[in-house]
């Protein structure tokens, strides 16, 4: 199949919202909506246009190569060419996801650490064994470059008289604030365990007793914001939430004003307005300018950041927009052991207002020398070396001495290894500053080098070739040109973000179930995630089409249990995906020959049938 030839898309109009960041002095645009509005036009229909145009795929085997069409993405695309940086810093910082084929699509969210620097860590204080030529994953789980620790102390006496913390989180502070282009004049930031306890700890902080609102932007559910709204309505906050147009899932934006502005004879503060610039779910953008006219009314701000991506936060200018709270998350390793902590940040200006709370989100980072001395010091001689070993390792690495069961592991491997101390003082002074505390967080530092340009354009493209790949897949013997993928929000557009939600329908139009695609995805090592869309609102003309599309929320025994209302929450459950600033043309490429082998019915009945045994336990031979 040849490629059409199309005029390729030359990145015009990289991001529309940084028109209204640049310097008064310079002279404005002629007509920026129009010019703006046509350059968007222009992406939707090249992109539509460009790729397999007038084709439909009806059998996964009759689709183009991987270079060809590659080839016509770079067609269409040609400055995808220009980032040629993030492949090299994907090759050599992630090669594990070239060693391993994974395709890394189930969640939303940037490290601290390349996965390189945390295998040159474990490298240097762990020995290699004659099998393998790296540490594996679980030595690297064993030896992180920190641990969290719960702390006894509430959100307002933390922010107050908390300090910096350690060295180690200072200095890790000061990384994440300089990546978020947050002030510490202005913000101070807290870490906490996860996501779902920075949002429990503002719940249980914010005085909803004068302030009784609590209004919420959100077209999925999901466990942190249950978690708010569950803590706020026991405090007596008035629970109400924006509700999204069917089919695009755009905002209600009549509604929701409504919601916002308050009557003139309102003096006091509404509440508190949480507030996503973008949907973890469907990759749907909203107007900053929501949170604008929030503060105009008497609301307090939350923007909950973490479904934005690599540099986004310099897209609507924290110069302009100063939330009162801000909500991010990092991961240590992206595609690899995707857990680590959340960051609450709060204006200096409202820690006044905040109320005493008792919850335990907080947590401090423990550097890992402490975490290892408070091991159980029993097991070999050779295990309690390498213990050693591994602890002065992480002295000379980037942790300061300053802790004396530092400075005595240290002295143990010395006089062990037979080197002599340094005898003068002024040496040991230079030591000590030389190995003072200073955190590389290189995954910040590549995206930072990398810029919103780059990062933007790019992720653009490949969301956008995806959609546009997926839509062209139908079943065959059907006259209506039955498509296989059903795709929730935003389609082809040119400032969506890089989340899709989606489902897949058989030639009889049922839904395949989420959880036997997932699994399918699992073998062909690709993960994917779930969410479930919710606040829906329907128009009379769609009314039938509700009646076909709704359904029940499905929860466990437990989640039942814990719920006083018996209200049922209507919504769809969805497969999701999420393309990170590493994400190449070959990932979305193997999603899409994946999800094509969904248009043979027979591959659809015998993996049903194959999950439905294994599920009941009934043994393959």
């Amino acid at each position: 199949m040849e490629a059409e030839k199309v005029t390729g898309i030359h990145g015009c109009c990289p991001n529309p919202l940084l028109i209204l960041l640049e310097p008064q002095n310079h002279q404005p645009l002629p007509k920026p909506k129009s010019t703006t509005a046509a350059c968007r036009h222009t992406f939707a229909t090249t992109t539509t246009s460009s790729f397999f145009p007038n084709t439909h795929f009806t059998n996964h085997e009759s689709l183009p190569s991987y270079q060809e069409s590659y080839d016509q993405f770079l067609k269409a695309y040609p400055k995808y060419s220009e980032s040629h940086q993030v492949d090299k810093i994907r090759n050599q910082e992630y090669y594990h996801l070239s060693v391993s084929n994974h395709v890394c699509l189930d969640y939303i969210g940037i490290g601290l650490f390349s996965y390189s620097q945390v295998q040159s860590q474990v490298s240097a204080v762990v020995p290699l064994t004659s099998s393998s030529s790296s540490p594996s994953s679980h030595e690297c789980s064993e030896y992180p470059f920190f641990d969290i620790s719960c702390k006894s102390v509430d959100l307002k006496s933390e922010l107050l008289h908390g300090g910096d913390g350690s060295q180690l989180e200072s200095c890790i502070k000061k990384n994440i604030m300089n990546f978020l282009n947050m002030s510490t004049n202005e913000y101070s930031m807290v870490f906490t365990a996860n996501r779902s306890s920075a949002f429990k700890l503002i719940a249980e902080s914010y005085p909803f007793k004068t302030s009784r609102k609590l209004l919420t932007v959100y077209d999925h559910e999901s466990e942190a914001l249950e978690t708010m709204v569950n803590t706020s309505e026991k405090r007596g906050a008035n629970i109400m939430s924006a509700e999204f147009k069917w089919p695009r899932l755009r905002i209600n934006s009549a509604k929701l004003r409504k919601l916002i502005i308050r009557k003139k004879k309102q003096k006091k503060s509404r509440g508190l307005f949480v507030f996503p610039l973008q949907s973890r779910v469907t990759g749907a953008s909203y107007s900053y300018q929501w949170m604008s006219l929030a503060q105009e009314n008497g609301w307090h701000v939350l923007l909950d950041a973490c479904a934005l991506g690599p540099k986004d936060m310099n897209s609507f200018g924290l110069s302009l927009i100063h939330p009162d709270f801000l909500i991010c998350s990092f991961y240590k390793v992206f595609g690899e052991n995707p857990t680590g902590f959340g960051c609450l940040l709060v204006k200096k200006s409202v820690v006044s207002m905040l109320e005493a709370s008792v919850s335990t989100g907080i947590v401090s980072l423990v550097p890992p020398t402490q975490l290892l001395n408070s091991l159980d010091s029993s097991g070999s001689g050779t295990e309690l070396e390498q213990k050693n070993n591994f602890v002065t390792k992480l002295d000379e690495l980037h942790i300061s001495g300053s802790n004396s069961a530092h400075n005595s592991a240290k002295s143990t491997h010395n006089n062990e290894s037979g080197k002599d101390a340094p005898k003068d003082k002024s040496d040991n002074t230079k030591l000590e500053e030389k190995r003072s505390i200073e955190i590389q967080c290189r995954c910040l530092d590549h995206v930072d080098s990398l810029g919103l340009m780059q990062i933007g354009n790019r992720r653009r493209y490949l969301v956008n070739w995806l959609i546009s790949a997926l839509l062209k897949l139908k079943h065959p013997n059907r006259l209506d040109h039955f498509p296989l993928v059903k795709i929730y929000g935003p389609k082809i557009k040119f400032d969506r973000g890089t989340a899709m939600a989606f489902n897949l329908f058989d030639w009889k139009g049922e839904r395949v179930e989420q959880i036997l695609i997932q699994k399918l995805a699992d073998r062909n090592n690709i993960s994917l995630s779930h969410g479930f869309l919710s606040h829906l609102w329907f128009p009379d003309k769609y009314e039938e089409e509700k009646q076909r599309t709704i359904e029940g929320k499905k929860c466990d025994e437990k989640d039942a249990q814990n719920k006083k209302s018996k209200k049922t929450d209507f919504g769809i459950s969805v497969v999701t995906i999420a393309l990170s600033f590493l994400a190449n043309f070959e990932d979305v490429y193997r999603l899409w020959t994946f999800i094509a082998q969904f248009l043979d019915a027979d591959f659809v009945e015998k993996e049903r049938w194959r999950y439905s045994s294994l599920y009941q336990k009934t043994i393959e031979v």
